[in-house]
């Protein structure tokens, strides 16, 4: 996502801190990188961060922890018709970086955790050391090296406490030991989300045309084919067994528009949603 007014401070190279006013969207990649984590603070708006088995809410009593995986961001509120900006300050983790600061080396720690995002409660502290980034990333003229390795520091042995880790070291060796769900797991956990094949493969770390071999040989068959089928399939159960709208079948169903599920749906079934109900 590029936008304007963006705010960065940087430490031996790589962007430490960043204030991100984000726009109006429906749904933003997060790549992978390797060696860098992050904590995402919401200090306006309210967003979803979809990885490859959760969905999760972050707002401003909220924020995101997050290890070296893809993720998405979402807007629940898209289209923004009000045009008010949300605002994200970003600390970002890298190995080499923090195994400096402290003077330990991470791959002598064997702690891992479950997850590759977790949601983080934002408390007076945490809201204190926000507000301190804040401030600096307003004033960076203020913020020279020794300030920005102290920030970094208090940062680490903040998140130690607040997620339980038996150390430091432990911490941060966790965040750089991405876990990676089975492609079957990935597929039906967003069977019924609006993701496109591209997102799909994105989530389970490939690339699109990868992510269509390695579907045809999971399910014999076409992904296109097969979630939709899926799909219609759920949706004729709901036509069944309940007096919703078509708008909200088509939203449980995870397709982009009506109009998109209705000629899906006429395809399989021969029918329109509203003839099939009648």
């Amino acid at each position: 996502m590029i936008v304007d007014n963006e705010k960065t401070l940087t430490y031996k190279g790589h962007v430490v801190f960043k204030k991100l006013p984000m726009p109006s969207f429906k749904r933003q990649a997060r790549k992978y990188y390797g060696n860098e984590a992050c904590f995402a603070f919401i200090t306006h708006g309210e967003y979803k961060v979809r990885d490859q088995t959760s969905l999760l809410d972050i707002n401003p009593k909220t924020a995101l922890l997050a290890k070296c995986t893809n993720y998405f961001y979402e807007s629940p509120s898209y289209p923004n018709e009000s045009g008010e900006r949300g605002e994200a300050i970003g600390v970002f983790l890298y190995a080499d970086i923090f195994q400096g600061l402290f003077n330990f080396d991470i791959s002598k720690s064997n702690h891992s955790v479950d997850y590759n995002l977790m949601q983080v409660e934002v408390d007076r502290l945490l809201g204190h050391y926000r507000d301190s980034i804040d401030i600096l990333l307003d004033s960076p003229e203020l913020a020279d090296e020794l300030l920005i390795e102290s920030k970094l520091r208090e940062f680490v042995l903040l998140i130690t406490k607040k997620v339980k880790a038996p150390s430091e070291i432990d911490f941060l060796a966790s965040m750089f030991k991405p876990n990676f769900a089975k492609f079957e797991e990935v597929i039906h956990t967003h069977l019924y989300a609006d993701l496109s094949l591209d997102e799909l493969a994105k989530l389970c770390h490939m690339s699109l045309s990868t992510f269509k071999r390695k579907f045809n040989d999971a399910y014999s068959e076409s992904p296109k084919k097969y979630i939709t089928r899926l799909k219609i399939e759920k949706a004729i159960a709901l036509l069944k067994t309940g007096n919703l709208r078509i708008s909200d079948i088509v939203f449980q169903t995870g397709f982009e528009s009506i109009s998109t599920f209705n000629r899906a749906f006429k395809a399989q079934t021969g029918q329109s949603p509203s003839q099939f109900r009648n």
